[in-house]
């Protein structure tokens, strides 16, 4: 693999990763402790790649937060 294509790769994969846990952070901290505290919620990632036909998708559960 290219130098190139890893950096892009890892470059995208880290936006991915911080974007999405502060935008978590930030809904949970909205709802507040009293409503997400110990609470599971489904939680989905759809990827594409226009130009692959990729579609790759992610399921998981986040537990909320029990604290502000």
């Amino acid at each position: 693999m290219s130098d190139d294509y890893n950096m892009s790769m890892r470059k995208f994969l880290k936006q991915v990763g911080v974007t999405s846990q502060q935008a978590i952070d930030d809904a949970m901290r909205k709802a507040g402790s009293g409503v997400t505290g110990g609470k599971s919620y489904a939680a989905t990632v759809i990827l594409r790649i226009d130009g692959l036909d990729l579609e790759h998708r992610v399921e998981g559960t986040i537990t909320g937060r029990d604290e502000d």
